[in-house]
C-alpha cells in the first residue's frame, strides 16, 4: 500500500492528462510522450534522490554479451531486480554485480511517476539507471527480458536532450526520430513495447540540471507477471 509521502508525491507529480502526445499508429501505437513532465524542482529533486541510490548502489561500466565490450553507457539499477548484461548476456538480478549487495530501493520519487504515468495496477521491479557522457549512445535493441509485457516500460529524462530513435519490431523496420529534453517522459506500451528503439547521440550544453552535463534516463519496469 503507498504511504503518505508517496500519497503526497504523486498529488505533486502533474498528471499527464491531455498533454501525452500519441505519436503514431501500427509498431508506434502506445508510445506516449509526455513534454515536460518534470519541471525544473522535481528534476532536481529527483537527481538528489538518484545520487543517493548511486552511493549506495555506485555506476558501473556494462560489458555486451560473448564479446565482453564495454558499452558506451555506464549505469546501475534500483529496486527488487537490477538488469545487468556482461559477457554471459542479458538479465535481471537482486545483486549489484561489482558490490555483490542488494540493489537500493527505488525512491519514492520516481515509484509516483510510475504510478501517474503506467496506467497499469502494479509496482514497478526494477529501476535501470543509465549515465551518458557526451560521446555515450545506445543502439537499436528491444526490452524483452522481461516476462510481463502487459507492462509499460517508462522512462523519464534529466539532464542533456539526447536524439531517440523508435522504429518496429523487426531492426529492419523504418525508423521516426523524437528529441527528449530533460523532465520529459516516454511510455512504451502497447504495440510499442516491443518496439526497436536507442539513442542516437546527446546534444551537450542543453541543460543546466547536471553540473558536469550529460544525460540521465531512468527506465522503469515490471519484469514479472503478478501472483
Amino acid at each position: 500500500m503507498l504511504d503518505g509521502i508517496l500519497h503526497l508525491l504523486i498529488d505533486h507529480l502533474k498528471s499527464p492528462g491531455d498533454s501525452f502526445f500519441v505519436t503514431g499508429s501500427g509498431p508506434h501505437s502506445g508510445l506516449r510522450l509526455c513534454p515536460g513532465y518534470l519541471d525544473r524542482s522535481n528534476q532536481e529533486a529527483m537527481v538528489a534522490a538518484l545520487c543517493d541510490v548511486m552511493r549506495e548502489a555506485p555506476i558501473y561500466t556494462p560489458r555486451m554479451p560473448k564479446s565482453g565490450k564495454p558499452m558506451s553507457v555506464r549505469m546501475t539499477n534500483c529496486g527488487a531486480l537490477g538488469w545487468v548484461t556482461d559477457e554471459r548476456g542479458y538479465r535481471y538480478q537482486p545483486l549489484h554485480p561489482d558490490t555483490g549487495h542488494a540493489w537500493a530501493p527505488i525512491p519514492d520519487i520516481v515509484l509516483a511517476a510510475w504510478q501517474t504515468l503506467a496506467s497499469y495496477p502494479h509496482p514497478p521491479e526494477a529501476c535501470l539507471i543509465n549515465v551518458y557522457g557526451p560521446d555515450a549512445r545506445m543502439g537499436l535493441h528491444q526490452d524483452r527480458d522481461e516476462i510481463d509485457f502487459a507492462a509499460p516500460v517508462v522512462s523519464l529524462s534529466l539532464g542533456d536532450t539526447c536524439l531517440f530513435r523508435i522504429g518496429g519490431h523487426k531492426r529492419s523496420d523504418p525508423t521516426r526520430s523524437l528529441k527528449l529534453a530533460s523532465g520529459d517522459a516516454l511510455v512504451l506500451g502497447g504495440e510499442a513495447r516491443l518496439a526497436f528503439h536507442g539513442v542516437d547521440r546527446i546534444m551537450p550544453g542543453t541543460s543546466t540540471l547536471l553540473p558536469e552535463g550529460g544525460r540521465i534516463n531512468v527506465t522503469l519496469r515490471r519484469v514479472t507477471r503478478p501472483s
